[in-house]
């Protein structure tokens, strides 16, 4: 019932001082600062940091609201719906603090979005729950009886893991005539009990003296611990060993290696025999991590490292080093040594990151926060201090915040995420020390996509061939378009520009598939109607909003009808009086080899390769006689005759065209061999009437084909005009014109689509001609000379 009305008071003194705090931090710092006592309950409030910190309460949850805690086993959280500080578990000041006169914890909360940082500074505030404590709960004394008045024995003092008034206040030995006791005040071992003799001892009236030593606490009412004295009374040794110095005041290294020599201490005494051997050995108020960490030589006084030293723990060590001799009653001095510890660089930054966005949109600003990264380093001064850096090709960069060892990870320039759309980066926690440490965390940056890239297309123009007759709502071809973004901002679709005007009446006969960008023709095309037309397809993406607007890529196809081979060749010589391909030839018998009997003649109504002809002999009574040019169709002798060879010979030609379903006539030529006498004068009369025949029946056909190429060519021509408002352009033609016409007609159409000239065909082209990259099977693409 007492600790809870105790309890209940210190938790109205915490409530004031806690105001008075308040107060104070409001005008002094910007860092609260709380109090609470040890022991508490878990699920006490510590205060309300809403209120205090002037947050918006409602937006504690959406931005994450916490407690940010380096270790496994925080003590303190926040409650994300009321913005009050709670203690999560029970928490013992000695346990957190040891005995530190003030016990201080740093709290860092963090909100989110946007990033918010606050420090508090909660106090745990000691209560009275343990009681003095003597290591030894007997010690026993001997002084000799020679010991003068005011001989003084300092004893080990009691221990109490309270601090504050809650510690050792005061020590009390039981009533004696001989001794009384005094309390001397050390800085690090506070209040130290010393025995002193107030009257001179007699063996012989008393062999020990018995006390009691009791050490009280500042508690109400305060607790105690007792130890019991026993002084045995020894045979005179009236001479104390002599420190050498006065102080021993040394420098030592964190790092000095274990057995390493600290000081040598050195006492004498002017006793003989054992009353004069001195032998050294740690004090008593000496506490037990000094035995872990220095030992002493009790013949030589040398003080060696022991155990590791860390100056970080603790900065100086005040050693009290006690000289006794070997007397019966043996006489004791003590002398501090002062240790002081230099530090050395031997810890390494360590990186905390604080707050971390894994994923940045690539539109976003320079200088937008990335993460916040805090730095420890354990070292003091220059070894402490540290400086952090990241890579330079990375458009990131570091920026210091007022707090020290705060950064801000921060972009320094733009970012493209088709370009990187990752980033790998490694901080660099590096000290000032010599030699310098470092430390190095690696954080993986994603780069998100935004809609900032239009499609693109594949070629620009595109130049498309199809047949004639191609058959309707088939694919004739297709268009492809890629956007660089990804996801939605890349799904791109196709539609075709369907703007009413002449140039574009030919789109209503064409279909697009939005998704793959595949063409349909909604009918069949003609060539001797429509030779070439264009349009335009547009490309846009699926982002929000659509790039639509600003990537539209205007795609001129210059769609070619090609011709189809549906005409058979047909023979203009020779010709018999009823139509036939009949005809008959008188020779000499006595012509040379390679005489020219005849020539065949023959047309083919289609043009480029479906129109060229090719000739061969399919039947010959004798291949030793006659041969037959393939491209010309001139048939000539391959020998002299001789008397044994037959006076009449059947030849039967075939004339082929070049198309990929190749389409034939047959001629067939009777050579007959006469006497050069009969010979001679038959020619004169059958070569007039056969060559007028002959010079009508080409002429006329001539005529006809010629007429039916220049229509064609001018109606070409003037659709062509009519599609492309463009300036008219100077050529220079190169046709195949052969001066020896052979009878086999090759067609040549030259027409203008778009910035290019194209010419119709057919197989006999001048090695001369000109040719650029676009040629496709029978049609050429000539080179522009305009100026």
């Amino acid at each position: 019932m007492e600790r809870g009305k105790f309890e209940a008071r210190l938790g109205k003194g915490c409530i004031t001082r806690f105001s008075v705090a308040m107060l104070l931090l409001s005008v002094t710092s910007a860092q609260l600062r709380y109090s609470i006592s040890e022991e508490v309950n878990d699920g006490t409030a510590v205060g309300n940091l809403v209120k205090d910190l002037g947050l918006d309460k409602s937006t504690l949850k959406s931005r994450k609201y916490r407690v940010v805690s380096g270790g496994s086993d925080p003590l303190f959280y926040v409650n994300e719906s009321d913005g009050v500080l709670y203690v999560t578990r029970r928490i013992d000041r000695e346990e957190v603090c040891a005995q530190s006169s003030v016990c201080l914890i740093n709290v860092k909360t963090v909100l989110e979005t946007p990033l918010e940082v606050h420090n508090i500074a909660v106090e745990v505030l000691d209560i009275n729950d343990h009681s003095p404590n003597f290591s030894e709960a007997e010690k026993i004394l001997e002084i000799s009886e020679s010991a003068l008045p005011g001989a003084r024995f300092q004893l080990k003092p009691a221990r109490d893991l309270d601090s504050g008034q809650f510690s050792i206040q005061q020590y009390k030995l039981s009533q004696d005539d001989h001794f009384r006791l005094e309390v001397r005040d050390k800085e690090d071992d506070g209040k130290i009990p010393i025995l002193v003799l107030k009257k001179s001892l007699d063996r012989e009236a008393a062999k020990s003296h018995s006390l009691l030593l009791t050490a009280l606490d500042g508690g109400k009412p305060p607790k105690s611990g007792d130890m019991k004295i026993i002084v045995n009374v020894l045979d005179i040794n009236d001479n104390a060993p002599i420190f050498s110095m006065n102080v021993y005041s040394v420098t030592l290294t964190e790092n000095a290696p274990l057995g390493s020599t600290v000081v040598q201490v050195n006492a004498t005494d002017l006793d003989d025999g054992q009353n004069g051997e001195v032998v050294f050995s740690f004090g008593n108020s000496v506490g037990s991590n000094i035995f872990n960490i220095f030992d002493i030589n009790e013949s030589t006084g040398q003080i060696t490292v022991k155990g590791l030293l860390d100056y970080e723990q603790k900065e100086k060590y005040e050693i009290e080093i006690q000289a006794s001799d070997k007397g019966l009653a043996p006489l004791t001095v003590e002398k501090n040594v002062i240790i002081k510890i230099i530090d050395v660089n031997d810890n390494a930054p360590q990186i905390e990151i604080t707050s971390f966005s894994s994923s940045i949109p690539e539109d976003s600003r320079p200088g937008t926060t990335v993460a916040l990264i805090s730095v420890n380093d354990l070292d003091s001064g220059l070894n402490g201090k540290v400086i952090c850096s990241i890579g330079e090709d990375a458009p990131f960069s570091l920026l210091s915040s007022m707090q020290d060892n705060m950064f801000s990870l921060v972009t320094k320039s733009p970012l493209d995420r088709e370009n990187t759309s990752h980033y790998e980066l490694t901080i660099t926690a590096k000290d000032s020390g010599q030699p310098s440490l470092s430390s190095v965390k690696t954080i993986n940056v994603e780069v998100s996509d935004v809609n900032d890239n239009r499609p693109e297309f594949l070629r620009s123009p595109y130049t498309f061939y199809i047949p004639e007759g191609n058959e309707g709502g088939a694919k004739v071809f297709s268009v492809k378009a890629f956007d660089r973004d990804e996801s939605n901002n890349a799904i791109i679709s196709y539609h075709i520009l369907r703007e009413v005007h002449e140039d574009n009446k030919f789109t209503s006969f064409l279909n697009i598939n939005s998704e793959t960008g595949n063409i349909v023709s909604l009918r069949s095309f003609d060539f001797e109607t429509l030779k070439t037309f264009q349009f335009q397809v547009v490309a846009k993406d699926s982002g929000i909003p659509s790039l639509s607007s600003n990537v539209t890529v205007n795609v001129f196809m210059n769609v070619f009808i090609l011709d189809q081979n549906d005409n058979a060749p047909v023979i203009l010589y020779p010709l018999s009086s009823n139509g036939s391909a009949e005809g008959a030839e008188e020779i000499p018998r006595n012509v040379n080899a390679g005489h020219l009997v005849t020539k065949v003649r023959a047309y083919d109504a289609d043009i480029g390769y479906n129109g060229w002809l090719l000739f061969s002999l399919q039947e010959v009574s004798d291949h030793s006689l006659f041969g037959l040019d393939r491209y010309t169709g001139q048939i000539r002798t391959l020998r002299s005759f001789t008397e044994t060879d037959e006076a009449e010979h059947k030849l039967v030609i075939l004339v082929k065209d070049n198309g990929n379903v190749s389409l034939s006539a047959t001629a067939t030529v009777i050579v007959k061999l006469v006497e050069p006498k009969e010979a001679f004068a038959a020619s004169d009369v059958r070569s007039a009437a056969a060559q007028d025949d002959e010079d009508n029946h080409v002429t006329f056909y001539l005529m006809i084909t010629l007429g039916a190429v220049s229509v064609l060519f001018v109606i070409s021509i003037i659709v062509l005009i009519a599609m492309q408002c463009s300036k008219s352009t100077d050529y220079t033609s190169k046709f195949l014109q052969e001066t020896n016409y052979d009878g086999t007609l090759c067609h040549s159409i030259q027409y203008r689509s778009g910035d290019k000239r194209y010419m119709l065909v057919g197989p006999r082209m001048s090695i001369g001609s000109t040719i650029v990259p676009g040629s496709h099977a029978n049609t050429l693409v000539l080179p522009d000379r305009r100026r």
